[in-house]
This record gives structure tokens, sequence and C-alpha cells, in this order.
């Protein structure tokens, strides 16, 4: 299903590479906005390297995306949408973060576009300006629409049945975490260890990229003597960012703590909020014999379940973890918000620890590690399982809910443009004719 309003218009753009190949022209006029033929070519260049087919009627579809665009950046300037400096900043800092992370860091970023941060971040200000202006005007239009469940029900009853979806299995799983307490002795002598090698880095026994590749337990940075590029406030811990801009540059921190361990840490250069250095991190050490005991722990636990001494929700507000009790142990899918997981797309972890379950059996403990890499095992239960099937609004009301939500905005959206093509100047290139959605623009062509 066509999503409303994809904005297509991605975050450095392939222009400058198309622009030697092609004579540019303006293809189409929205208010006062033109839209060039190089911007069709570059969209349809990045589909190609993502890997996606080009159809015969792209250039159609991308047309009208970015008229989409054009309109409603032009009716949010004529009705006053708000888009502060602020925002559009931050907008940008996190996609420089996000583009520097996927090339290599911000150096390899700005050897690519042979501009410093600022002058890309200076490039882009307008674009993303504009990106944020048709997002919130989208919003207005489109924010507050809601399907009733009559309307469910009859989107659902107009599907032909050859196109209504078919659904995966899919599980609802809880579980209960257990990881051991650290003493106050196996913190200490985890300070200690890095404290001996930030002795032996000031007194240049060793410097601090080999000790970072010998002692370090980052896997990321180690390989690299420590260095972790150039990074913003906010990228790591707080504790991290609370050092790395007070510390003199080109000197060694104290030894701290954050969630990960304990860490030392030397700065070479900061912009702004943003800071570029190495960092060493040694992780607090559990012992075999504390990891044996928080397994037994897990299988005595699970045996009480079983017979009957303790529910399993209150074996989670009694003895898992205060992050694992917040959800009531319910394992949500990240990525959707969800708690049932389809079985095609499944995190494998979680797989392996249900995939031999029945509904309401509980799992061996399995070993876990989380995103801080504090280890400990887990138990699972695995709550419920859906059988394959097509979809049916008794088994599957939200998915069909989503749908019927979504078409009910882009028929929104359609409305909107045909009205507002209306009373705005709108230019459309003759070689465009063909296209099926023009009449939409221009009434009489």
């Amino acid at each position: 299903m066509k999503i409303v309003f994809s904005y297509i218009i991605l975050f450095f753009q392939l222009t400058t590479l198309f622009s030697q190949e092609v004579i540019d022209k303006v293809i189409a006029v929205v208010g006062e906005k033109p839209i060039l033929y190089s911007q069709i070519q570059s969209q349809k260049l990045q589909i190609l390297q993502q890997g996606m087919e080009v159809t015969e009627d792209m250039d159609c579809f991308l047309l009208e995306e970015l008229m989409l665009q054009q309109l409603l950046i032009h009716q949010a300037e004529i009705d006053s949408i708000e888009v502060t400096e602020d925002m559009v900043k931050s907008e940008l800092d996190q996609r420089i973060q996000y583009f520097s992370a996927q090339i290599g860091g911000i150096d390899a970023l700005e050897d690519y576009y042979g501009k410093s941060v600022q002058e890309i971040k200076d490039e882009f200000y307008i674009q993303i300006e504009d990106k944020m202006k048709a997002q919130k005007m989208q919003q207005e239009i489109i924010g507050e629409i809601v399907v009733s469940p009559k309307e469910v029900r009859n989107y659902f009853n107009q599907i032909p049945i050859d196109s209504i979806p078919y659904i995966n299995s899919k599980v609802k799983v809880s579980q209960i975490i257990l990881a051991p307490e650290l003493s106050y002795q196996q913190k200490l002598e985890t300070k200690n260890k890095l404290k001996k090698i930030r002795d032996r880095i000031l007194s240049n026994e060793i410097s601090f990229s080999v000790a970072a590749e010998f002692y370090s337990d980052d896997p990321g940075t180690k390989v690299n003597g420590g260095n972790f590029g150039w990074v913003d406030r906010g990228d790591f811990v707080p504790e991290f960012d609370a050092i790395a801009f007070t510390i003199p540059l080109n000197t060694v921190s104290e030894v701290f703590e954050s969630p990960y361990g304990y860490h030392i840490l030397s700065i070479e250069k900061r912009r702004g909020e943003q800071y570029y250095g190495s960092h060493i991190l040694i992780k607090n050490k559990i012992s075999d014999k504390d990891l044996v005991s928080i397994k037994q722990n897990l299988e005595k636990i699970s045996s009480e379940i079983a017979e009957g001494e303790i529910s399993w929700e209150k074996a989670i507000t009694t003895y898992a973890n205060k992050e694992n009790t917040k959800s009531n142990g319910i394992v949500f899918n990240e990525t959707t918000g969800e708690a049932y997981w389809d079985m095609q797309t499944i995190d494998k972890s979680l797989f392996f620890g249900i995939s031999t379950l029945e509904v309401n059996e509980i799992s061996k403990p399995q070993y876990y590690e989380d995103p801080s890499g504090n280890i400990g095992y887990r138990i699972f239960k695995l709550l419920d399982r859906t059988s394959p099937h097509m979809a049916n609004l008794n088994d599957d009301y939200e998915f069909i809910q989503q749908y019927a939500l979504s078409q009910k905005q882009i028929t929104t959206m359609d409305g909107w443009v045909t009205k507002t093509a209306k009373t705005t100047f709108v230019s459309i290139d003759p070689i465009y004719n063909s296209c099926n959605n023009k009449s939409k623009w221009i009434v009489n062509p």
C-alpha cells in the first residue's frame, strides 16, 4: 500500500553526480517553486543504488511526490506554519550523525563532500527546513484523522478475496531476566585495573592507542587504538559527555564509571557540541561462579512456577531486574512497538529461546547479554502463538485498522491536493502529459 506522502527526497542527494551527465531543465512549477529534471533522475539513481526496480511509470510517481512536497511547503508558508531555527539545526545534527556513521565518520563525510560539517549543514539547511515545513503541513491535514469500527469493516469488506493479506505466525513472549549483582570489591578490581593502565600511559611506558588495542573491552574502537572519531553530545552516555567537555585537550582523564564499566578518555579536538577522541573501556568481570548461581536461581524459579508456588507475574515483580518489570516482562518488538513478533522477522535470540515452546510453556535458562554488555540469564514464557492465516477482522483488527487509516489519509490528501491546486499556480511540462494523475493538479490541461 502506498504510504501517504512518503517524502522520497533523501538527505545528501546525488544531484551533483547526475548533473554532469544531463542538461537540466524545469519540468514543473508549484506556486513559485520549480522542480528540475535532475531531481527526478537523481531520485531514480538512488532507487537503483538501493537495489529497487525502476518501473516505466516511475518518473510520473516521482514527479507527483515532488509536486506534493512543493505544494505542502507553499501552503505552509501561506499558513505561517512555524519551523524554528533550533528545530532545523537539531534535525541537521541527527542526519549528520547518521550519515557520518554510514560513511565511516565525520572526517570521511567531510572528505567525501570536500567541505566542513558546518559548510554541509549550511548547504542543506533550506532543504531540511522545507522538509520540516512539509511534514508539519501534512500533519495539519491528516494528523487528527481516525477510522471508526464501521469504516474498518467497510474497508475490509471491499478488499477482493484474492487480495486479502496473508498473516504469518506471530508470537507474544514474556521473560524474566536475572543478572549478577556486582559487589563493591568486583567494581574496585575493575577500576584499579584501568588505573594501572592509565598510570602506564602517563609514564610513557605504553601509548594510549596500543593500550586500547591490548586491553580495551570495546570491540568497536579497540582496533582503531580506541579512537571513536567525531561524535555529538548525546551520542554516548551522559557520564561520557560530562568528562569529554571538561577535561583539557590531549590529556588522559581520571577513571570514571558508566553503565558499560570503567573508562579513561582522551579528547583531541572539540567544536561546538562535538568532540573527537579515544577511550579505553574495561568491563566489570562476572565470575563463572556468579553466572552458575544465576542460572540455578532461574531453574529454581521455573520449578516454583511449575509447581504453582508462585505465578509467572509474581515471579517477574519479585525476582526480575527493574527494566524487565517496567513492561511486565513482555518482550516488545522495538522496530514496530508491538507485543507480537512476526516469526519471519523475529529476533534470532528470541527465536531460539521460544521456537520449541508450546503456549504457556517456560523455557530453560538462556544466556543473555543486554545492549550495554551486561550479562546474565533469562527464561521465556510463550504467551501466545497465532497460526498463519488470511487476515480477518476477529484476529487482525488492529492490522486492518492501520490499512484503513492509511487509505483514509491517502484519500484526504488527494482531496486536499485537488482543492489546493485550483488556487495555486501549477505548470507541468508537456512531456508528462501521459501521467495518470496530472488531472488532479491541472483541471484543464
